[in-house]
């Protein structure tokens, strides 16, 4: 499952990053260049994208309880 996240996650920040570049023509040559919604629509996707990264790969946290 971890591995799925990092798989989808880095799939959604690519998106999202050539999204916002075709958004603010960085990217030109697409329908979507120029329009500014696709921009806010590919920050929006690569958010998600790196909260699915981070949340596969940060430490696990320990609940505290230690077994002797």
């Amino acid at each position: 499952m971890k591995w799925l996240k990092g798989v989808i996650g880095v799939i959604l920040a690519l998106i999202g990053l050539v999204w916002i570049g075709q958004g603010t023509m960085l990217l030109p040559g697409s329908v979507m260049s120029g329009h500014i919604q696709w921009a806010i629509i590919g920050l929006v996707v690569l958010a998600v994208g790196v909260w699915l990264l981070w949340s596969a790969f940060r430490p696990r946290q320990s609940s505290g309880i230690r077994s002797t």
